[in-house]
């Protein structure tokens, strides 16, 4: 019974995932417009972030439009479908759950921060 279960919720995903990617691409939002040389100060604050998801994740979703909308440059890392990514979140961050944003600090120490709002409230904090 339980592989019955598995393999139900495996073919709805299967189904759902073209429809929520097609849905993202539709409805996010176009970016905030700032001059070259924000962009630029914006850019190079972004580059100690990565944001560790699955493509068809309903919560990473929420926050790659976040991302979009506030017009960041963020790295996106599957932890899905790349072991490396998945192994790095399961031994820094403590857990595999997404989505998961790794900040990396001045001083070199990482902090891993999970949920989305969590993720999509310090992202409006520090660029909106």
């Amino acid at each position: 019974m339980r592989i019955l279960i598995r393999y139900f919720f495996r073919g709805v995903r299967l189904l759902l995932a073209p429809v929520m990617l097609i849905s993202e691409k539709l409805s996010t939002p176009k970016s905030v417009e700032r001059s070259p040389e924000e962009q630029e100060k914006v850019d190079q604050a972004c580059k100690s972030l990565a944001l560790y998801q699955f493509r068809t994740c309903p919560f990473c979703i929420k926050v790659r439009k976040e991302i979009a909308r506030l017009g960041l440059n963020i790295e996106t890392r599957d932890a899905q479908l790349d072991p490396e990514h998945k192994k790095d979140l399961q031994e820094g961050g403590g857990k595999v759950k997404v989505p998961c944003l790794k900040i990396t600090h001045e001083d070199g120490r990482h902090e891993w921060l999970y949920e989305s709002d969590a993720i999509n409230r310090l992202l409006h904090q520090r660029f909106g």
